[in-house]
């Protein structure tokens, strides 16, 4: 599914003109991402959470060449499915 097909869903399940569809999507995207920038995790009851874990600097090889080379330190979000998704799923 992409973003314009989900926007189309949210359109017709909630009766609202696709416009309003898409800034209810992108509103909903931004608040998860500026949750995600100040390390708050985000908990959507009945379907997961999202959360950000910081990875540590580490060392790793080059696959081309075999070389060991520093990887920086950053930071990822991970997702959690809630029980609902995962029984969904399952069936």
């Amino acid at each position: 599914m992409k973003i314009a097909d989900l926007i189309d869903h949210v359109a017709s399940t909630a009766g609202v003109e696709k416009t309003v569809a898409k800034k209810t999507v992108d509103a909903v995207f931004a608040g998860i991402i500026e949750a995600a920038k100040k390390g708050d995790e985000v908990n959507l009851p009945g379907f997961g959470k999202f959360k950000v874990k910081d990875v540590p600097a580490r060392q790793g090889r080059n696959p081309a060449t075999g070389a060991t080379m520093d990887i920086a330190a950053s930071r990822k979000m991970a997702f959690s499915p809630a029980k609902q998704v995962k029984d969904a799923l399952a069936s």
